[in-house]
């Protein structure tokens, strides 16, 4: 299928028109402090592109869970101050999405001008399960740009079927952005263009989360590495004893399930050998290095110990392909984010193409301080790579698709 796209867009003439584009800002905040700003630069081209071309760019985004009201600890307002910073002019805030304030700001810019319209699900239509109040409020937002285009690059959103991700590309014609092209290119090198051997790891604290992809990958991959939380449900579902690490009994004979269509295809899923076994959950907790089969009851695993890394690292060596999704350990306090480095670094060291599967992956890779260009690619959406990567439609970039 292919995309219109924003070369498409750019091809014409769009000084002095209307562009609405669906970012993806997602991005963690302390307080009013954002501690990793990885997807605002993943904006930026598509973003200055436009502005370069003249035309009048209006953001939409959203930020965290807000309950489909204003909420003033999910305000954009430290996101426009940052897109201020990086792209070096003004980006103004609308107070609002579709309200007095935002038409005052849209009507206000300037060719070549940004501005941010405040977090898009602080309106409960946004999210709706409801198509006509996601159709309505994707009305609204066309409204505000008469004679104006949509362009989506908020890739980490595309799996949604939400107002200002869906319904507006069906309300404006509508162009896949720069970003949103860029990852449906590497996904389709995942599934349609695999150069072997093809492994993937996974991580991150729960089996349940990843159910749908791992018993899709275990039909397509040469080997499937296994760390982080969900790590243990697996040693759990082979006898081993796990102590207090996180545990998700109710997904214990869904494990044996894949242990065994592993071993039924060839497909080598490879666990932990070893942990790092703390007395509690905290950056200062004491551990031991113990046998991933013999964790004491009374400590809980928080990375995968020295022998682990040496495996995964030996197991990544001869890759042609590798997707990574989720740390190996609890990598945001120091003690324990070994297992997730050795991982990373394994990556950076390879000649494989390399994926790096958006969330904590990406924001653990900047966190590490290890080079972004020593991966073939940092994907900014992890539930929507994780999505594709299980065989399911993204809607968000299917609609694109209709449009001729």
């Amino acid at each position: 299928m292919a995309l219109k796209n924003l070369e498409d867009l750019l091809s014409g003439d769009v000084s002095g028109r209307y562009v609405l584009v669906r970012s993806d800002l997602n991005v963690p905040l302390d307080g009013e402090t954002i501690t990793d700003d990885g997807r605002v630069r993943a904006a930026l081209p598509t973003l200055k592109r436009l502005a370069e071309a003249g035309a009048k760019v209006v953001v939409t985004a959203h930020l965290g869970r807000p309950k489909g009201e204003p909420d003033p600890k999910f305000s954009l307002a430290p996101v426009a101050a940052k897109l201020t910073e990086l792209l070096g002019v003004d980006v103004p805030l609308a107070g609002d999405l579709v309200g007095e304030s935002a038409k005052a700001t849209v009507a206000g810019l300037t060719d070549g001008q940004v501005a941010l319209l405040e977090n898009v699900r602080f309106d409960a239509r946004e999210t709706s399960k409801v198509e006509a109040e996601r159709q309505e409020l994707a009305a609204e937002l066309a409204a505000l740009v008469p004679g104006g285009a949509f362009v989506s690059d908020g890739f980490g959103v595309v799996h949604r079927k939400q107002a200002s991700v869906y319904e507006i590309a069906r309300a404006l014609p509508a162009y896949a952005g720069g970003l949103v092209l860029a990852e449906v290119e590497v996904l389709k090198k995942l599934t349609e263009d695999l150069a072997r051997p093809y492994v993937v790891v996974l991580g991150g604290a729960k089996v349940s989360d990843k159910l749908g992809v791992i018993a899709n990958l275990l039909t397509k991959v040469d080997r499937l590495l296994i760390g982080g939380g969900m790590a243990y449900t697996f040693l759990k579902a082979q006898g081993h004893e796990v102590g207090n690490s996180l545990l998700q009994e109710d997904q214990l004979d869904q494990v044996r399930g894949f242990l065994a269509e592993a071993e039924k295809r060839g497909v080598e899923l490879i666990l932990p050998v070893d942990v790092l076994a703390a007395t509690g959950f905290a950056a200062d907790a004491e551990f031991d290095v113990v046998d991933a089969t013999a964790i004491p009851a009374d400590r809980m695993g928080l990375d995968i110990g020295p022998k682990s890394r040496e495996l995964f690292a030996g197991k990544l060596a001869d890759a042609a392909t590798v997707f990574w999704n989720g740390p190996m350990g609890v990598f945001e306090f120091e003690s324990f984010s070994g297992g997730t480095r050795a991982v990373a670094e394994a990556l950076v060291e390879s000649d494989a193409f390399t994926v790096v599967g958006g969330g904590d992956s990406a924001a653990a890779v900047r966190q590490l301080g290890l080079p972004e260009d020593g991966f073939s690619h940092i994907s900014t959406g992890g539930g929507a790579s994780l999505e594709y990567l299980e065989g399911k439609e993204l809607p968000g970039v299917a609609v694109l698709g209709e449009n001729d």
